[in-house]
């Protein structure tokens, strides 16, 4: 009963989450409303047991490429002119404090629902490195690989289209 309340909430709030990284006109917030959706995938990850893959995910995304993507949006200045008003002010308050309780609900509940498994025996390899390791490595292999070229494909694009045309 309660995995299945923190599935519903951690989904209803990724889902939340994900629609206001579309709908943000600053692309500040919306690259902090990304982070708040990776939070809650991660979230989903360690309900299904995954907590190698929900930490990965943490560091790689949540720590790594989305701090990369706030800085460079915050450096380039872009969404500068579309700064929220005075007037807009409490309302952000309002968010800001429905969102920090909302988050701090989060971590009660996962906390509540933590201290059952960490009182039971740890299960034999699922969720492991090397469970990971055999699934990415044997039956998702060729996914990895498309992977890693459309990858390779978009840094090459992007630097393609980064750079100047000499004058």
């Amino acid at each position: 009963m309660g995995e299945a309340a923190a599935f519903y909430f951690f989904a209803a709030l990724s889902l939340i989450s994900a629609l206001c990284v579309v709908n943000a006109k600053n692309p500040v917030y919306a690259v902090l409303s990304l982070v708040v959706t990776m939070f809650c995938l991660a979230a989903l990850f360690v309900l299904l047991k995954a907590f190698f893959v929900a930490a990965v995910h943490l560091l790689v995304y949540a720590g790594a490429v989305l701090v990369l993507f706030l800085f460079v949006v915050m450096l380039l200045g872009v969404g500068a002119e579309g700064s929220a008003t005075p007037a807009a002010g409490p309302v952000f308050r309002v968010f800001g404090t429905v969102t920090v309780a909302a988050l701090l609900a989060e971590l009660g509940l996962v906390l509540w629902l933590a201290a059952d498994h960490f009182r039971s025996a740890p299960e034999a390899t699922e969720g492991t490195l090397e469970a990971v390791g055999r699934l990415l490595f044997r039956q998702y292999l060729l996914p990895f690989e498309v992977t890693s070229v459309l990858l390779l494909v978009g840094i090459i694009g992007a630097v393609v289209l980064a750079r100047r045309e000499p004058a």
